[in-house]
């Protein structure tokens, strides 16, 4: 799949050996739009591809978070103001699961901590204005991580992404990275 992907935000270091894609990031880097800080960033790396409409979307994640908003996972984006990256994020001295949902603004949920020292997997689906997020330690259960209304659109950009706004030289491996039509799957069902 990452062959039909392209860069928003290029980063300085980064290959791609077949279905594995390895990452640096560059420094003070970050997607946050508005709320709380006031400020609008829009320079974190994602590596995606454009859909055809609803989608699901897939990816496993390695990595050494260890300083204050390391971060990775999964982006959706329509435009600068119509966005939503979850995935994991270093904050108060934890790994913890992280979701941030910008309609004009960012939200920000947070999550329980998480034990990665394999990596993580993320998951997310747009279905008729619905966006469902799930994360997975194991690739086989996945849990809800978020639910939420999200603007349609005849084109969604989706990939891995990785940011670090306090610094810079976060390595990053994604994997496995699959768009497909979107999963018909009950809210519950955790496979």
């Amino acid at each position: 799949m990452f062959e039909q992907c392209e860069w928003f935000n290029e980063p300085s270091v980064w290959s791609l050996d077949g279905d594995t894609l390895d990452v640096t990031t560059d420094p003070k880097t970050d997607f946050w739009r508005k709320t709380h800080y006031g400020f609008t960033r829009d320079s974190g790396h994602c590596f995606g591809v454009r859909t055809q409409g609803d989608f699901t979307a897939q990816v496993r994640v390695r990595g050494q978070f260890h300083a204050l908003y390391d971060q990775a996972g999964l982006m959706v984006r329509i435009d600068a103001s119509a966005w939503m990256k979850a995935g994991v994020e270093f904050t108060d001295g934890l790994l913890m699961m992280s979701s941030v949902l910008t309609v004009g603004q960012s939200d920000w949920a947070i999550g329980s901590p998480i034990e990665a020292t394999e990596g993580f997997w993320m998951r997310a689906s747009v279905t008729q204005g619905v966006l469902r997020v799930q994360h997975s330690v194991d690739g086989k259960t996945w849990p809800l991580l978020r639910l939420a209304p999200f603007p349609v659109a005849a084109h969604y950009f989706v990939g891995p992404l990785c940011c670090t706004p306090e610094r810079g030289g976060l390595q990053v491996q994604f994997s496995r990275f699959t768009v497909s039509t979107p999963l018909q799957k009950d809210l519950h069902d955790l496979s």
